[in-house]
């Protein structure tokens, strides 16, 4: 039980690093990715109103075609681009990357990729 808390506020305490440092950088909206074993989750977020812009992840059922047969790290690939896709037609070109507790490597970084060619700056 010990060992889990410990892995808790280790978790907690590189998010809030990560948030602290895209706090200073708060006129732009957030790139927030969220990642478990299986499935990978991103949105644009507006901190000045509160609102959540657009979303995508791996488990929607509008990209099941595309997912098929495709590794987790190249469905991650798939949702940066169609995170990139949707926040380019509500209007969004620029954003800061939160990554969150994760490290920017694999999915994350893939993800991240994929959003960069896709036409979004960060």
């Amino acid at each position: 039980m010990r060992a889990n808390k410990v892995k808790q506020v280790r978790r907690e305490r590189r998010k809030n690093g990560v948030r602290a440092k895209l706090r200073r950088t708060a006129s732009l909206p957030r790139l927030s990715v969220s990642r478990s074993s299986k499935h990978i989750a991103a949105q644009i977020i507006d901190d000045c109103t509160g609102r959540t812009l657009c979303t995508a992840t791996s488990t929607a059922k509008a990209l099941a075609g595309e997912f098929a047969g495709k590794t987790k790290t190249q469905r991650a690939g798939v949702v940066g681009g169609e995170i990139a896709r949707r926040a380019l037609a509500a209007g969004v070109e620029a954003v800061v990357f939160d990554r969150g507790s994760t490290r920017f490597h694999g999915r994350v970084k893939a993800l991240a990729e994929a959003a960069r060619a896709g036409g979004l700056k960060f």
